[in-house]
């Protein structure tokens, strides 16, 4: 054991320089290798960055790694200096047991960009086996009357080295009456027992030799048995096969009991010397054995496993037979069996390097996936054709010989597919072909290439005044097909919020969209507005929409009307005067209102809530007109009073009143006194308002003169003057003709009249018409009567 071990150590020192082939075509892109085998753990292979022309900074960046076909990891690399390293063991007998060549494959793999580099180490051969004989003993019986010159085959020694390695000599203990006749056969040697000088079992009944088998190794190895031989009396004439060596050729896949051969041996001894028996030598491996049984009786050589081309494609029976002499006389022969191919093996598809996830900006020919696709065949049953199923953006090519590629074909986008199960058809080319399906998943990851959207790309929001603070108002929202942080949206407002609104208005949540009102608002100021969302995604870089929201204020009643006319004077209510002439439905005024609101809530309404007379005066409920619902009479009171309630259409209803103080009158002096009278009753007379009144009654008599002049000029022009009774009378002309006097009366009941306009600080137009009566002076007013409309009628 120790030589053993000191061998191997001399085998290393003298292996330790490695041969480094890389072959001269780039396009093969084959590294090889050679090192001995059982080299111990973080042995040196080979600078593969250096012979690839490659730098350790690539190595680590582009995630540099070896794959193998078989799975097993004897080899590693060393990212840090490019050296190719023994990773494991490697015994050369236990990966390829006989084979002359033995070679380890392997592949290099560098990503970003994907590329991959075939290599191949050859492991040599060490003398590490000894030979060694099957058995410890040999026994081998001979008739005494055997010639010389027989030949006796022994069992071969096993080595499982190969090359000079394996056994090349035999040698026999030195003896008088037997030598050695060694065979060379292909990548074996055997050797056959010579009998070189007769045997006389009376002089000597057995023999002992002691056989060594020998290898090429250096230091050579070796092994022994024991050749133990029984001389027996004379069975003259030993067993003749007809043919030294039979052939046979049959195909793998014939059923069990097929048979293969028939042998044949004579013998011409007679009697029992001649009944022979087939057999086969012990040196057939016991696997042969269980594939092919050998009749005994018959010679016959049949199937009785399942044979497989690919495992041997040939098989040598060493075969025997013996009569049953005594002793027993053997004879010997060999059968060669040639299996033929048939396509019993489908391809094989294995994926060496494999991109599962591809970015969906990929650009068309970008490698996904690096495969092998073998078939165990030979011939036309091991060539090997292969195609993707349609519809995918991808396509397989060949890179090298039983190597492909997967490519993309065209653009991805991942918001259509974004996973794809990609079928790889391979078929062979036999009769008929067989298939191997395989089916790899190739998923695409996003990029930020769809900008959020909103459903729509204007929104119309209604909201009620006198909102809530803080309260939200709306969600805009908006979608984004794209995946992660690509489709994480973020609101905001796009540009500066209008004139009319200022940033503590309205805020935004960035997260969800929703936006929220910070104030209350007031249809009164602001009616509508518009605003701008953006929608931004957190994508690099990042995209973006906006969305233009409209929001129209709605209404709501919260102002109470507001009553223009009659005002208050001095805080106290306004008077009306009224004639005591007047008749029913006289126009007393006309209350004004206005309300901020709009729509219903705006529309007003009139109606008494306190009158001290009830049945003299009525208002209009939609006009604000106070008129008489009845003529006055003598009795009633000549101060008059009514409380207006003055009402929106709102929901509740806001209301606000107005106080209006009506004196009754027959003349003018009658209406100043009254006036005084009413004032000082109502205990706000004083020295100040008493000539304020004096003055307002002398400058309103004044002031109605002179319209009564105007009004007489007007009419002289207009119409003439008619003298009747001592009385000018002026009769205002009618503005359409088709106009006529009032039914029942007459000019002479409209004497003594004249029209003046009056303009008031009202939005409409009253006309007034004065008339003086005949009996009284013309300085006297008999009535005041104002009424609204577009035409003056003449009532004189």
């Amino acid at each position: 054991m120790a030589n053993s071990q000191s061998s191997n150590a001399l085998m290393r020192l003298m292996l330790n320089f490695i041969f480094i082939v890389c072959l001269s075509n780039q396009g093969l892109g084959l590294i090889r290798y050679s090192v001995p085998e059982e080299l111990d753990y973080g042995s040196s292979v080979g600078n593969i960055a250096e012979n690839l022309g490659l730098s350790v900074e690539d190595l680590s960046a582009r995630k540099c790694h070896l794959a193998s076909a078989d799975g097993r990891r004897y080899l590693e690399i060393n990212i840090q200096t490019g050296v190719l390293f023994v990773r494991d063991r490697i015994d050369r007998e236990e990966r390829c047991e006989q084979s002359p060549s033995c070679t380890l494959a392997f592949q290099l793999i560098l990503e970003n960009p994907l590329e991959m580099y075939r290599g191949e180490v050859e492991i040599v051969d060490i003398n590490d086996n000894s030979p060694s004989f099957p058995e410890n003993a040999i026994l081998l019986q001979m008739a005494e009357s055997i010639a010389p010159g027989s030949r006796f085959p022994l069992e071969s020694a096993l080595d499982p080295d190969v090359g000079i390695n394996t056994v090349n000599e035999y040698i026999i203990s030195p003896n008088e009456h037997f030598g050695l006749k060694v065979h060379a056969r292909k990548d074996t040697v055997t050797a056959e027992l010579l009998l070189e000088k007769s045997l006389d079992r009376e002089h000597q009944a057995s023999f002992q030799l002691l056989l060594t088998a020998v290898d090429g190794g250096s230091p050579p190895r070796s092994g022994t048995t024991q050749i133990n031989i029984s001389v027996l009396d004379s069975n003259d004439n030993a067993p003749v096969f007809e043919k030294e060596i039979y052939t046979a050729r049959l195909e793998e896949n014939v059923p069990v009991g097929t048979l293969v051969s028939k042998i044949k041996a004579v013998d011409l001894d007679q009697g029992t010397n001649a009944e022979l028996k087939y057999s086969f030598l012990n040196i057939v491996p016991r696997r042969v054995r269980e594939l092919f049984s050998l009749g005994p009786e018959t010679g016959e050589i049949k199937v009785q496993g399942q044979l497989d081309f690919e495992e041997t494609n040939s098989y040598e029976l060493d075969v025997q037979v013996v009569d049953n002499g005594s002793p027993a006389i053997t004879g010997h022969s060999k059968l060669l069996i040639e299996l033929i191919d048939v396509n019993d093996n489908a391809p094989e598809i294995k994926v060496t390097s494999l991109s599962g996830q591809v970015s969906e900006d990929t650009a068309p020919g970008t490698v996904v996936t690096l495969m092998d696709i073998t078939d165990r065949d030979s011939g036309e049953n091991g060539q090997v054709n292969c195609h993707i199923t349609l519809g995918v953006p991808f396509k397989i090519q060949s890179s090298h010989t039983n190597h492909y590629k997967v490519t993309t074909s065209r653009a991805l986008d991942r918001e259509i597919t974004s996973l794809y199960n990609v079928h790889i058809i391979a078929w062979d080319s036999g009769s008929p072909p067989l298939s191997t399906n395989k089916t790899i998943q190739i998923s695409v990851s996003d990029v930020n290439d769809n900008a959020p959207q909103f459903s729509q790309s204007s929104y119309t929001l209604y909201v009620m005044e006198n909102n809530a603070p803080g309260a939200s108002i709306f969600t805009p929202t908006a979608f984004d097909p794209d995946l992660d942080q690509n489709s994480y949206i973020s609101y905001s407002f796009r540009g500066n919020l209008q004139d009319s609104l200022e940033p503590t208005h309205l805020r935004i949540d960035s997260m969800n969209g929703t936006i929220y009102a910070l104030r209350s608002f007031d249809y009164e100021k602001l009616k509508t507005f518009q605003i701008q969302v953006q929608a931004r995604d957190a994508g690099a870089p990042p995209l973006s929409s906006s969305a233009a929201v409209n929001v129209i204020i709605l209404d709501q009643n919260d102002n109470t009307p507001v009553i223009v006319s009659p005002s208050e004077q001095n805080g106290s209510p306004a008077v009306q005067i009224v004639p005591q002439s007047a008749g029913q439905g006289y126009l007393v005024t006309k209350i004004m209102a206005t309300d901020a609101d709009s729509g219903q809530n705006a529309r007003l309404s009139f109606r008494v809530l306190q009158a001290a007379d009830p049945t003299l005066f009525s208002v209009g409920r939609n006009s604000g007109e106070i008129r008489t619902t009845r003529s006055i009479l003598d009795h009633d009171d000549t101060s008059q009073s009514l409380v207006i309630l003055v009402s929106d259409n709102g929901q509740p209803s806001l209301s606000s009143t107005a106080t209006i103080r009506m004196s009754i009158l027959g003349n003018v002096s009658e209406k100043i006194s009254e006036d005084m009278e009413l004032h000082s009753d109502s205990g706000h007379t004083s020295d100040i308002n008493l000539y304020l009144i004096l003055t307002f009654g002398s400058t309103s008599v004044l002031f109605l003169l002179t319209i009564v002049f105007l009004v007489v000029l007007k009419c002289k022009q207009d119409m003439g003057i008619v003298q009747t009774d001592g009385c000018t009378v002026c009769c205002c002309k009618p503005r359409n003709s088709k106009e006529a006097l009032p039914r029942g009366s007459t000019q002479r009941d409209h004497l003594n009249c004249s029209a003046a306009d009056q303009t008031l600080p009202f939005p409409e137009r009253y006309h007034y018409s004065v008339c003086l009566s005949p009996e009284s002076s013309q300085s006297e007013f008999l009535f005041l009567k104002p009424y609204s409309g577009a035409v003056t009628k003449g009532t004189c």
